[in-house]
């Protein structure tokens, strides 16, 4: 059985955000499994981790919960996220611009390190 969890948001477009709200909400039922979890944002997803970014977006019309709130629910829980060095710089993410969730910065090898380990399962979005 799996221990630990490894999301990597690479793909997934900001813009229109319908999606964003899964990985989230599926980090936050692993994190509640009692299983390790962290995220990695890379490419545009590390806008995410921008304070005032994720409060603005919502993955439902009825614009009920953003994706911040989610986001808080998971980190709430024990997921951990990482921003991607070269995304972080491409985008002007920096501790003083990012949410207080930012847990670190990790690259690709941490992230390739992670998955390789037994008893880890990757998903990306």
């Amino acid at each position: 059985m799996a221990e630990k969890v490894v999301f990597m948001l690479v793909n997934t477009q900001l813009d229109p955000p319908t999606s964003l709200g899964t990985p989230f909400f599926q980090a936050t039922v692993a994190a509640a499994m009692d299983l390790e979890v962290e995220m990695y944002f890379a490419a545009e997803t590390v806008k995410l981790l921008k304070k005032g970014v994720a409060e603005k977006l919502y993955p439902g019309a009825a614009q009920e919960k953003s994706i911040y709130a989610f986001m808080q629910d998971a980190h709430e829980l024990g997921v951990k996220f990482y921003a991607c060095f070269g995304a972080t710089d491409e985008h002007n993410v920096t501790p003083e611009t990012a949410i207080p969730e930012l847990d670190g910065m990790r690259g690709g090898g941490a992230f390739i390190g992670d998955i390789v380990e037994e008893g880890v399962i990757a998903l990306t979005y």
